[in-house]
């Protein structure tokens, strides 16, 4: 691993999964097909991994479990295959997430890439109209947040097409994606593709109207409790409050307001 969580948990590539330390827990992975995935993709007949990402919802250390569940807080870990789905990186197909029972609200998330090369897609919506669209591209140790009621896609965004991706993620714990709006449009507003030379560039999707997409690394946010060169996990271990927006975003309000990530 490249970039160490803060805790014992290690991926693994082959079979997809993780390994737990003595003194953390953690499910057994789900795994998210081709299959599943296929309508959001820029071709959908393509070929790729069968399986393209496994996730593992619900890990950290034993003696923080309680906690966690108590605070409604869950901390999740996701292996992203190697390979091409098509032209397209390996990514997931884009949701919004629910609205929570504990704020009301659409939750926001707060990645960490642990190994290899991810770029975290975003946009307003998954309306007709996407609004701002951001492509945020993020390596060991950076942090990405994705605000509340944006649609957002991840992606394994090596060139080399034998390098998986792995990161963990801060959510809450009644987590629901909801899908709808963008397998209506057939996917995110821009398609990352790998064109002829290797690199990656996008494409936008017909199915929305004409929107501009900014290419960055991602900002500091300082105000949300991100810690440079400090794993997430850790961050939590110090104060368990630092990402109580987290469960309820109305903490940080303003902070959403034209929030750029």
């Amino acid at each position: 691993m490249e970039f160490y969580p803060g805790f014992d948990i290690e991926p693994a590539f082959s079979p997809m999964g993780f390994s737990y330390g003595k003194d953390v827990f953690g499910p057994a992975v789900e795994n998210r097909s081709l299959d599943d995935i296929r309508k959001s993709l820029m071709d959908p007949a393509c070929s790729g991994p069968d399986t393209v990402y496994s996730i593992a919802m619900d890990t950290g250390k034993m003696c923080h479990k309680s906690v966690l569940e108590d605070m409604h807080l869950l901390y999740g870990a996701v292996v992203y295959a190697s390979g091409r789905l098509g032209r397209e990186p390996v990514r997931s197909q884009g949701h919004i997430h629910n609205r929570s029972r504990f704020s009301g609200w659409s939750t926001p998330e707060v990645y960490e890439i642990w190994t290899g090369e991810a770029i975290v897609y975003m946009q307003e919506t998954a309306k007709d109209h996407p609004g701002r669209c951001f492509a945020v591209h993020a390596g060991p140790g950076d942090v990405v947040i994705v605000p509340p009621y944006w649609a957002h896609a991840t992606v394994n965004a090596s060139a080399d097409e034998n390098a998986p991706m792995a990161f963990g993620a801060w959510c809450v714990r009644d987590y629901g994606f909801e899908y709808d709006d963008v397998r209506a449009h057939n996917g995110i507003a821009w398609f990352p593709v790998f064109g002829k030379d290797g690199k990656l560039e996008w494409l936008p999707n017909p199915k929305y109207a004409e929107s501009e997409l900014v290419c960055k690394s991602p900002d500091a946010h300082p105000e949300l409790g991100i810690v440079p060169g400090e794993p997430i996990y850790t961050t939590f271990e110090k104060s368990h409050d630092a990402f109580a927006y987290v469960v309820h975003p109305e903490l940080k309000a303003e902070v959403w307001k034209n929030y750029i990530p």
